[in-house]
């Protein structure tokens, strides 16, 4: 069967138990530019709050480090590397918060997804993975060309955007060039800042129409064909025809175990050949009649031979031999209804022991 005919038979959805398979896998509907966007959203953030807190203390630096560049003592390689660690230590104080919050926010985005989970069949060396051909199926395939539709999509827009701000902001780095050096690290933030805000934005729609197409393709690729369903179901609720097997074997038990008590019957009911209820009645043991055994047609018969081998009478009454059957149950005592009946019936045995007795 080809994979088209293979997707067209999966036309129901997913149950829970594949869904929590699929999660336990590791396999999980990831969008790669919900994280692209939380980590340009969280520069912007950065760029915000650092251009007014750090900005300026980094601004000045420079300045002094641009506008004093002619009295700068560079004799020795000492010098030169004194001067790049006081650069590195005031860009580092205006670089690490955007860092961090950077790689913070690829931890929420993750998270957001779903949580992760460690799944070590996910990290196990698979030759698969670096096979040429699985690689140029994965290139140049279905899921390859709509990644690169994607990808497409997403240049188009954010370079399009990027050239829209660069474009209406062209006099403002015309002007630059003739500005004095102590305002150049403003005016670079300032341009960095409106570019993040446009870049964000993007990303942003884009990773909104990317997560719910993510979840779309996830749930769609994990559809099952009705035979899946059944076969799942099967491992679920146990395999009919095992369960079938499994009561069949417990009624054979049981049955072996009533005919084993049979013997210790007082006396047995039958009609003739179709019903047999042997019954167990002594006053010593108190309380009324206990059913120990039941059966219609082959067990009826069998309980007959086993009682009459055992020497266990067997009462023929066919009326009240089918009046019980359906209603009283093996090893509980026989109901109120039929107390009369049997009690008319261990009379009358008394009365036939009572003349072999005399």
């Amino acid at each position: 069967m080809s994979d088209s005919e293979d997707a067209e038979s999966k036309t129901e959805e997913a149950t829970e138990k594949k869904i929590n398979d699929t999660l336990e896998q590791g396999r999980t509907p990831v969008s790669r530019d919900v994280a692209a966007a939380l980590g340009v959203l969280a520069l912007l953030a950065c760029l915000a709050f650092l251009l007014d807190a750090v900005g300026p203390r980094l601004a000045e630096s420079l300045t002094l480090l641009l506008s004093n560049s002619g009295a700068l003592r560079l004799r020795t390689e000492s010098d030169a590397y004194g001067y790049l660690q006081i650069v590195g230590l005031e860009c580092a104080q205006f670089l690490l918060p955007i860092l961090l919050t950077t790689m913070l926010s690829g931890v929420v985005a993750a998270f957001i997804q779903g949580a992760p989970r460690i799944v070590f069949d996910r990290v196990a060396p698979d030759l698969s993975r670096i096979s040429p051909k699985s690689g140029w199926s994965r290139l140049f395939g279905l899921a390859g060309l709509v990644e690169l539709a994607k990808a497409l999509i997403k240049m188009t827009m954010v370079g399009a955007a990027v050239a829209i701000v660069v474009q209406s902001d062209r006099a403002i780095y015309v002007d630059a060039m003739r500005m004095e050096p102590r305002g150049l690290p403003s005016l670079g933030l300032k341009s960095l800042l409106r570019l993040t805000s446009v870049v964000a934005l993007c990303l942003a729609a884009l990773a909104v129409a990317d997560f719910v197409w993510t979840r779309f393709k996830w749930r769609r690729d994990l559809r099952m064909s009705r035979q899946e369903l059944k076969e799942e179901f099967k491992q679920s609720e146990g395999d009919p025809f095992v369960k079938a097997r499994l009561r069949s074997l417990a009624a054979d038990r049981s049955r072996r175990r009533m005919i084993a008590a049979v013997p210790k019957a007082s006396f047995v009911i039958a009609n003739p050949t179709h019903y047999a209820i042997a019954l167990r009645y002594v006053r010593e043991e108190g309380g009324a009649p206990r059913v120990v055994a039941k059966g219609k047609d082959l067990v009826a018969l069998k309980i007959r031979e086993v009682a009459e081998g055992s020497g266990v009478p067997v009462l023929e009454r066919k009326d009240l031999a089918r009046a019980m059957f359906d209603i009283v149950e093996v090893d509980k005592m026989i109901p109120q209804d039929f107390y009369r009946p049997i009690a008319e019936l261990i009379h009358f045995l008394d009365r036939i022991s009572a003349r072999k007795n005399y």
